[in-house]
This record gives structure tokens, C-alpha cells and sequence, in this order.
């Protein structure tokens, strides 16, 4: 029998896992929070490790899995596509991800299907949010496109994005100018690696297989 590759030491979720097996269709997620978080939880730039951002300042839960893909980073390229943004906001690439069973814990890793995604301004910075499901999902695995999903659970997304830093009394900072397909979140996708490669090109960076 051949042994599997291994890290002798926990990978960076950021630059230290595949950005997914087979992107921009297939990719992977790296979980900071769930449906069931009344936290904002955020990996640490440096150590890898979740921290606690903020609490929810609303009583709005994010309607689905929430986090980024490794080996992405939003700037150039990803503001690019969005006409409206001064910038990118310098992060990841966030990915909310719909799963038929509930998963109730973060800082895990999962496959996902892409199939569209929410443009979403944050004080002016691209800070696009991919959409996809559950790789073998008993009820999403099929769904290829955003029209494949019940237009519920975007309305969700979208009221979500529109209202989790909204303080009272305030304008808020956020706002969705569009909602797109697998095509858009495609070229998303791939302008978000590309930004990524741009900025970290050491290969001492790159994973082991199997990871």
C-alpha cells in the first residue's frame, strides 16, 4: 500500500489548503461560520486560527455555511468585475455554501459546487459572495446554476448581506448591485486565484496532495 501524503503540522486554511479539485466548478470552503452562530467568527490572518471578529449585532443568522476559498484573494482583478467598486477588499473570496443537513460546527473544510453568486459592496470595496452546495448533497448535489435553487433562500442571502452590519440610525454599508449565474461566479473565481498567484507566488506555499 502506498502511504498518503500528510502535513506533519496544520496547513494555514488560507495558504495552505487546494483552492478546491477541480475550480472554478469545484471548489473548497474553509467553514468560519455557521446558521447557527450568533458570533461573527474570522480565520486570523497570521496564525490561521478562527477569532472572534464581532458578535451579530442583529438578531440575523447567516442562512447558510459561510466562509472563504484558500489560495484566493480579492484585489485587482476582482474589482474589476464589479463597475461600481473603488476596490477590492483585500480578502479571500467568501463562499456561502447550502447544505440540506444542518452542520453546526465551523473550522472544517468541505467541497463545493459552485452554481452563482451576490455582488456586494462593502463601503465602496468588491466583496463578492460566491454561492454553491454540497458536494454529494442527498438534495443540492444537482444544482448546476442559481435558477436551480428555490429564489427563497437568495432573497435570504441577500437580506443577510444587506443588513448583518447594519447599526440603527445609520446608512448601511453594504449593498448587492447584482445577483449572477455560474458564468459570472466563474470568472470570479478565477480572477480571485489569479489575484492570489499574483501576490503569494513562493512555492513553499503550496499544499501537499490529499489535503
Amino acid at each position: 500500500m502506498n502511504p498518503i501524503r500528510y502535513h506533519t503540522s496544520r496547513p494555514h486554511p488560507w495558504h495552505g489548503l487546494r483552492c478546491g479539485n477541480n475550480p472554478p466548478r469545484i471548489v473548497q470552503a474553509f467553514i468560519e461560520i455557521t446558521p447557527f452562530d450568533l458570533v461573527k467568527y474570522e480565520v486570523d490572518k497570521e496564525s490561521g486560527y478562527l477569532h472572534v471578529d464581532r458578535p451579530q449585532r442583529t438578531s440575523a443568522t447567516p442562512p447558510m455555511l459561510y466562509g472563504f476559498m484558500p489560495r484566493t484573494l480579492c484585489a485587482n482583478r476582482v474589482a474589476a468585475l464589479s463597475p461600481h467598486a473603488k476596490r477590492a477588499d483585500g480578502d479571500p473570496l467568501d463562499v456561502c455554501v447550502l447544505s440540506e443537513r444542518p452542520i453546526n460546527k465551523s473550522d472544517l473544510v468541505l467541497d463545493v459546487c459552485v452554481v452563482g453568486g451576490l455582488q456586494m459592496l462593502d463601503d465602496g470595496e468588491a466583496d463578492d459572495k460566491i454561492i454553491g452546495v454540497l458536494v454529494g448533497d442527498p438534495v443540492w448535489d444537482s444544482a448546476r446554476e442559481l435558477t436551480d435553487l428555490p429564489p427563497m433562500v437568495i432573497e435570504r442571502l441577500q437580506h443577510y448581506f444587506s443588513t448583518y452590519k447594519l447599526h440603527i440610525g445609520e446608512k448601511p454599508t453594504t449593498s448587492i448591485r447584482d445577483v449572477y449565474g455560474y458564468e459570472r461566479a466563474a470568472q470570479v473565481v478565477t480572477a480571485a486565484m489569479e489575484d492570489y498567484n499574483e501576490v503569494y507566488p513562493d512555492p513553499l506555499l503550496k499544499p501537499l496532495g490529499g489535503v
